[in-house]
């Protein structure tokens, strides 16, 4: 069943990443999806969950309502898969595009690569860092080292921004493939977890700005940098 809720107190995009990450931990919850500019909460579940259940597991400075219950079998029409993850594959486009363009005349395979890791990582790093308090949050809910260690989530961000700029002004480059192979493989390993969980989060590779849901998709674009940094290093090596 489907309840929708208010939800007062909610001040940022932290607070929202916040809430569902608390309202998510109930066994019954399958799926949370927070409204911050509307302030509600739209909870899918297998049974009727008391407010007061919901209550518990918030911080005192959230307030939880019942807005109302929608009837299980006739629900509104949610977008496609395809259709929430458009963002994501336009941009993901863009920087093909980009990579592509910038070696046509001379093509060269390695550099075309360096190029696409460069533009991936300071792309993806933007989206993070426009809402760099509500990141760490929603990062947190899938990556494991995040999770242990907020601070990371924080830095993260940097992280991402400082290897586009290696690769895109070849600095350092065995450095920055070995982060790579060091942090994306954690996260990775986060994404699979969800997905095999069958779990309903946000995905935060494109930070909180863009409302995208955790699917294949990333795994699949953070696969294809793993396998890219581990051609270049075998060709370096």
């Amino acid at each position: 069943m489907k309840s929708i809720y208010n939800i007062s107190g909610m001040t940022c995009n932290g607070c929202r990443s916040g809430v569902e990450e608390k309202l998510s931990q109930l066994d019954e919850v399958t799926e949370v999806v927070v409204d911050l500019e509307k302030a509600e909460a739209v909870i899918t579940s297998d049974t009727s969950i008391p407010l007061v259940k919901l209550q518990e597991v918030l911080p005192s400075k959230y307030q939880i309502n019942t807005k109302r219950t929608e009837d299980p079998f006739v629900l509104a029409p949610q977008p496609s898969k395809l259709k929430q993850l458009q963002p994501l594959l336009i941009i993901f486009g863009y920087i093909i595009i980009a990579s592509v363009l910038l070696h046509y005349k001379g093509w060269k395979t390695s550099e075309a690569m360096l190029d696409f890791m460069g533009l991936f990582y300071i792309v993806f790093s933007f989206f993070k860092i426009l809402d760099l308090k509500g990141f760490p949050k929603s990062f947190a809910m899938y990556d494991p080292l995040a999770k242990s260690i907020p601070a990371y989530g924080w830095i993260y961000p940097f992280i991402e921004a400082g290897l586009g700029l290696l690769f895109l002004m070849r600095l350092y480059i065995p450095v920055a493939l070995v982060i790579t192979l060091v942090i994306l493989p954690l996260t990775t390993f986060g994404v699979l977890k969800v997905l095999l969980d069958k779990k309903s989060i946000q995905c935060a590779c494109l930070g909180t700005a863009i409302k995208l849901p955790m699917t294949e998709a990333t795994l699949i674009e953070n696969v294809i940098m793993i396998v890219m940094a581990i051609l270049m290093l075998i060709q370096i090596v």
